[in-house]
């Protein structure tokens, strides 16, 4: 697995929905960006300007609301992540 540096966390993304309301399949192109996941990895914290470091606030399992066009996607062993700073996440779900 992938062990984050600093303030970045490594998340599983959420599958977003395959079919609409009312019933209609969605292809990949047409399905909006999932903003939710589960934390898989948790880096050991920010820095600050005076050197005292600070924990991260999510921990391993902890599912999570990001923002919409945060992050960086990668592919590991075949399963999609996504590494966030933890300023990029808005709550825990």
């Amino acid at each position: 697995m992938i062990k984050p540096l600093g303030d970045r966390i490594v998340i599983k993304v959420s599958e977003g929905d395959m079919k609409t309301a009312s019933g209609i399949v969605l292809p990949d192109t047409a399905k909006e960006k999932p903003q939710e996941g589960e934390v898989v990895a948790v880096g050991g914290g920010k820095v600050l300007d005076n050197g005292q470091k600070v924990a991260p606030e999510v921990k391993v399992g902890d599912k999570i609301i990001f923002s919409k066009y945060a992050g960086t996607d990668i592919k590991v062993d075949g399963a999609d992540y996504l590494i966030v700073r933890e300023s990029d996440i808005l709550a825990i779900a």
